[in-house]
């Protein structure tokens, strides 16, 4: 399985090493396989990509531990999982365009008899 080309930029701004951000994908990575049972499609990689930045997020060392840094490394986890919910707006809208647009049609052009059986 090949880790997401993101996975150095993540490991950089949660300032944790990439050797260990390989070590939780793959962790994150055989947990969403396990929980899908797949290991390919959307469900997958959305689960593993979740699970993944969980756990960067629990291995990421804390602001008071680094006196040296002056910028705390930021937190990514919220910039994935915003984009993951503005991209389902628009599925949802779709889908709800299309129930309109097949409900209007069974109305209008459906005699009374096969609406009845089509409900």
């Amino acid at each position: 399985m090949k880790a997401p080309k993101i996975l150095p930029w993540i490991a950089k701004k949660s300032g944790i090493s990439e050797a260990l951000a390989l070590k939780l994908w793959r962790r994150a990575a055989g947990e969403a396989e396990a929980l899908t049972g797949k290991a390919e499609g959307s469900e997958y990689w959305g689960l593993a990509v979740e699970r993944f930045l969980d756990l960067v997020a629990e291995e990421a060392p804390p602001a008071t531990a680094a006196p040296s840094q002056l910028i705390t490394p930021p937190r990514i986890d919220w910039l994935w999982r915003h984009q993951s919910r503005m991209s389902l707006l628009s599925l949802l809208a779709a889908q709800n365009a299309y129930r309109f647009w097949q409900h209007t049609w069974q109305n209008l052009y459906l005699p009374k008899a096969l609406q009845k059986r089509a409900a």
